[in-house]
């Protein structure tokens, strides 16, 4: 198929995006608002492999060159680029009942914008340097490997602890689902591309399977296409691949010898 060469939509939103942790968050939500509030919105997917987030139209869009972007046709054109600040917009003007968002003079309004930056700013890059150095770089490098999946377990680590007696990240009591959940589901979805096991982290994998039982979320998580990097999707490749099973023995069997390289201890926080 060819890829866009520009706008398509003339009313709602207009998601560019791609199968990424990054572009999840956002088409979760979208998917959860149309099911909330019937909003429903137009999809264009943008092959990051292609390059097409570098075309000149697309930087008019989000001056970054990354995915996901919106444009809101009902307000003027309006555009947003980065994950949390369009978590934040569209919840602002598309959420008039908090059902995924708080208000904005609660203190769970601050927990949400807290556990967002905490995505934003550790578990995103964190864990996206960790699926490089331990599944692409061409150059094998210990200390790098060990470093990031470290850290990435070390921040799975205090989201468990977040989770002790929770069903949700923000709000009240077991807290409510929320934009802070979505942020971060996106990353857990690949856990075990990047070199983590999620069986360490049993508050986690019960909040990740709770999100996937939500018919939106699950559909938006698999938006434009269902990633073959997911965790399920992993677990079948290894099951069936022998050739790519033992390539994933051999990427653990480094990640564990730089480890004991540099006397890695999993501590967290």
């Amino acid at each position: 198929m060819s890829e866009p060469t520009g706008l398509i939509a003339k009313s709602g939103i207009e998601l560019l995006t791609f199968g990424t942790p990054n572009g999840q968050k956002v088409s979760i939500l979208l998917e959860e608002l149309k099911e909330a509030y019937g909003k429903d919105y137009t999809l264009q997917s943008i092959n990051i492999t292609k390059n097409t987030q570098k075309e000149p139209w697309f930087t008019a869009v989000c001056p970054n060159g990354r995915i996901p972007a919106i444009v809101d046709h009902d307000r003027n054109g309006f555009a947003v680029f980065e994950g949390l600040a369009i978590l934040s917009y569209l919840t602002r003007h598309y959420d008039p009942e908090h059902r995924f968002s708080f208000p904005v003079d609660s203190d769970d309004y601050s927990i949400c914008e807290q556990w967002m930056a905490w995505q934003h700013g550790g578990l995103g890059p964190m864990q996206g340097q960790a699926n490089h150095f331990f599944q692409f770089a061409k150059e094998k490098i210990p200390y790098a490997t060990q470093r990031y999946v470290g850290e990435s377990e070390r921040l799975y680590g205090i989201l468990d602890k977040r989770l002790e007696g929770r069903d949700w990240i923000a709000g009240q009591g077991k807290g409510k689902y929320s934009i802070a959940d979505m942020a971060s589901v996106g990353w857990v979805h690949i856990a075990t591309f990047s070199g983590l096991n999620l069986e360490q982290f049993p508050n986690v994998s019960a909040w990740y399977e709770r999100i996937l039982a939500r018919p939106a979320s699950a559909k938006g998580i698999d938006l434009p296409t269902a990633s073959g990097l997911r965790n399920k999707a992993i677990a079948k490749t290894l099951a069936e691949d022998p050739e790519k099973k033992k390539k994933s023995e051999e990427n653990h069997k480094f990640l564990q010898e730089a480890k004991d390289k540099y006397n890695y201890k999993y501590s967290s926080p």
